[in-house]
């Protein structure tokens, strides 16, 4: 027979036996090493240990070939203290306890111990297989971030590129090329340009693999801010636009730096300075300021506001400085009894800033010798808070967009030179509203876009009077003394006349001044004489602001003239259309009865001649004077004599067949001409006398739009300036009429200004012609006052 292969022989470890003797006597080979069980176990004992209830969880690894167990004694068996846990090098087989190197000279170096006979474990084999096993995995990680590719996601003006907001979350996830379900951090960098920020994402993340772009030009490559997604982390890595480059749109390329750190887990401070510089801390200590000002309240309302199930932190991302030299020591070297981070929180309490929001900031630092920059440091001080989720729990990519889509809408537009201040990186202007009062110069103290949340310009201080926009508002001092402050405005009538007879009251008694909880409480002309001023009487002045694009504080709401014309156009339309049809049956009997006998009667004329069209009231017919026919006005719009029918030497209208056909002689006798002498002069007077009515009223139409000119409040838009309809562009023209808004006072078309109801802040207390805008906004009613508030927003 042959002999047997050892078990040293074929790599294994031999002596390897149940440690537990729970199911068995001690002998049976172990098949399973319990972490928390502390021991090796046969297949029978880690059945049966592991079904009871407070040993279910316990983890278990299957023993490989050439596996070497820990040592007993250094995971605190037979009550020793636990220390570092190392691989044994040796089992006694007396003890039946294995042996690391240390715990062997310590416990079997003397006395009788020291003839235990032991088996030697084979650790150069695992030595190896750990080896193999650690660069298996670096390869694995590799091979994962092999297909990642970088996508702009906000550019240079800060608009988002994702552009598919209907399906958000699915375009994200598409653009990341991340799992749906997967939930991730963010990991953004920061820096001044050409430290290398870029090429540190590569390193750190993606194994050197240029996943975002670099260069060695002069020219800037990172414009606007883009992201790729590292499976192995699984984070959103994103890289940012480098400070103190030469760039256009400064300002805002610096506010999109900071709605970058607002969404962001972890930022990385990438400094390639010997000496870290007061910019650092600058930025760093504005950021967080700007940050609790504006971003916290934005993120709350954000979380409301789009229903997210993951609140949004409202404490700021941790901070990694990463400090890169080459000549100098490192932060804290000559300083060995203090940590950098305490010298950098000295740093920043000597430059008078306070980086409050952030959860940590951490110092990392590389000396580099020779090139290249050694990450690994870095990398794992990422790992390791990228593992905390005290602060900040991975979250949906969805929701973390979401964020910046809302930053973005909040935070946006154009920031002016002449109102920056400079001694900031984060100033107030990148954030607030850039509306000035056009009375007194403040600005809005709100945020910016407020506008469309409803919310009113507002400012730290009051206005002063401006005779320019006559800036105050009327109260009713009435309802001041009782803790109210109702807005009251002059106007013609009051609301509870009906529109004639408040004209009557007007030119009696003069203007009125009406308090909706008072009722009337001041007419301009109620006695004969000695009518004191309203303000010394029954009303209170307000100073307010002026914004821009606001409509003014028109207190002067007399519109009697506009209404008493509003109310004979009323009339006369009303006369015009109950008479129309009396009026064509009139004109139609007696254009038969002038009209020469070959012509048609128009009773019998339903439809053109030619092109068949119906004729509806509205519509002209019109005879042709050669065959006598009926037709619609573009099927007789030629002109000729036709002195065969005694029309002649002028021309005059015939019907396109009759046109052509002008060579042809029509079968007439001169007594048929004789005959139809005399109504053919009738005729003619009568188209003579419809030339010079129509003549007569076109020139009363002209001192007519003198009068509406004089008429109209001091708020409408003059009709010479009203080119367009106000909302849907159509050019006004003589088919076309105009009309004006009695809310706004623009002036639209019929179609888009057909809504009718009360405008009392006006003087309108009945219903009248408004646009489709302002009927939609809140009743127009008195206006509150609040100091320093705009009524009129």
């Amino acid at each position: 027979m042959s002999a047997q292969t050892s078990p040293a022989e074929k790599g294994l470890n031999p002596g390897l036996t149940c440690q537990e003797s729970y199911a068995c006597s001690g002998t049976d080979e172990a098949i399973f090493e319990c972490d928390e069980c502390c021991s090796l176990q046969c297949l029978r004992c880690e059945e049966e240990l592991h079904r009871q209830e407070r040993l279910r969880n316990h983890e278990r690894i299957r023993l490989k070939p050439g596996h070497v167990p820990y040592c007993d004694l250094c995971k605190g068996l037979n009550g020793h203290s636990p220390g570092v846990r190392q691989r044994a090098i040796v089992r006694c087989q007396t003890c039946k306890i294995n042996l690391c190197l240390e715990c062997q000279k310590r416990t079997h170096s003397g006395g009788n111990k020291r003839r235990h006979p032991v088996t030697v474990y084979n650790v150069s084999n695992l030595q190896e297989s750990l080896e193999a096993e650690v660069m298996d995995e670096e390869s694995k990680r590799q091979k994962m971030t092999e297909k990642v590719v970088s996508f702009l996601l906000v550019d240079e003006n800060e608009e988002i590129q994702v552009s598919t907001w209907v399906y958000w979350d699915s375009c994200v996830v598409e653009k990341l090329d991340c799992k749906p379900d997967q939930h991730l951090k963010v990991v953004s960098i920061f820096g001044n340009t050409g430290d290398g920020k870029s090429h540190t994402l590569n390193h750190t993340f993606f194994y050197g693999r240029e996943v975002f772009k670099t260069s060695p030009t002069q020219e800037s490559c990172t414009v606007g801010v883009w992201a790729a997604y590292d499976p192995v982390h699984k984070v959103a890595v994103i890289d940012t636009e480098g400070l103190l480059g030469a760039t256009v749109n400064l300002s805002q390329r610096t506010r999109l730096l900071l709605k970058v750190l607002a969404i962001s887990d972890l930022v990385i401070y990438r400094t390639h300075a010997d000496r870290l510089h007061n910019d650092l801390f600058k930025f760093l200590g504005d950021a967080s300021e700007a940050y609790l000002k504006h971003f916290t309240k934005e993120l709350k309302a954000t979380t409301a506001r789009c229903g997210l199930d993951v609140p949004l932190s409202t404490l700021g991302p941790a901070v990694i400085i990463f400090h890169e030299t080459v000549h100098t020591q490192l932060l804290g070297s000559d300083h060995p009894s203090e940590v950098p981070e305490k010298l950098i929180q000295d740093r920043f309490r000597k430059l008078g800033r306070f980086p409050e929001a952030f959860s940590s900031i951490h110092y990392k630092g590389t000396r580099t010798y020779n090139p290249p920059t050694d990450f690994s440091g870095l990398r794992r001080a990422l790992e390791q808070l990228l593992e905390n989720n005290t602060t900040r729990s991975p979250r949906h990519p969805g929701v973390i967009f979401k964020a910046l889509k809302a930053l973005s809408d909040r935070f946006s537009g154009e920031i002016p030179d002449d109102q920056m201040a400079h001694s900031s990186f984060f100033p107030d202007e990148y954030f607030t509203c850039s509306s000035l009062c056009l009375s007194c110069g403040v600005g809005c103290k709100n945020s910016m876009n407020h506008g469309k949340e409803g919310v009113p310009h507002e400012a730290q201080s009051r206005c002063r009077y401006s005779h320019q926009y006559d800036n105050r508002v009327y109260t009713c001092k009435a309802c001041y003394e009782r803790g109210e402050e109702v807005s009251v405005v002059p106007k013609t009538s009051a609301s509870t006349d009906s529109p004639w007879m408040g004209l009557a009251k007007y030119a009696w008694s003069g203007y009125v001044i009406e308090c909706p909880n008072c009722g009337v409480v001041y007419r301009s002309r109620q006695y004969w004489f000695g009518n004191q001023d309203p303000v010394d009487t029954v009303v209170r002045t307000e100073i307010v602001h002026v914004w821009p694009g606001t409509d003014g504080f028109l207190k002067d709401n007399n519109n009697a003239a506009q209404r008493l014309l509003d109310g004979m156009n009323f009339m006369a339309q009303s006369v015009s259309e109950l008479s129309l049809g009396p009026t064509k049956a009139v004109t139609s009997w007696l254009t038969d009865q002038i009209a020469p006998a070959y012509w048609r009667p128009n009773s019998q004329i339903l439809s053109c001649n030619k092109c068949a069209t119906s004729f509806k009231d509205n519509d002209t017919k019109h005879h042709c004077r050669a065959c006598g026919e009926g037709f619609c006005d573009s099927c007789s719009s030629k002109t000729r004599p036709v002195p065969e029918r005694g029309w002649g030497p002028a021309p005059v209208r015939v019907c396109d067949n009759c046109y052509e056909a002008r060579n042809v002689q029509l079968d007439v006798t001169e007594a048929q001409v004789d005959d139809e002498g005399g109504t053919l002069i009738a005729r003619k007077v009568g188209e003579a006398v419809q030339n010079t009515l129509g003549a007569v009223v076109t020139a009363i139409d002209i001192p007519l739009g003198l009068v509406k000119d004089a008429a109209r409040p001091a708020y409408w838009v003059p009709d010479h300036e009203i080119l367009h309809c106000h909302n849907c562009r159509k050019e006004f023209s003589i088919k076309l009429s105009k009309h004006h808004c009695r809310a706004c006072g623009q002036g639209f078309c019929d179609e888009c200004s057909h809504d009718r109801r009360a405008v009392p802040s006006r003087g309108w207390d009945h219903p009248v012609r408004v646009c489709f805008n302002c009927n939609k906004k809140p009743a127009w009613t008195s206006l509150t006052v609040v100091t320093g508030k705009s009524l009129l927003c």
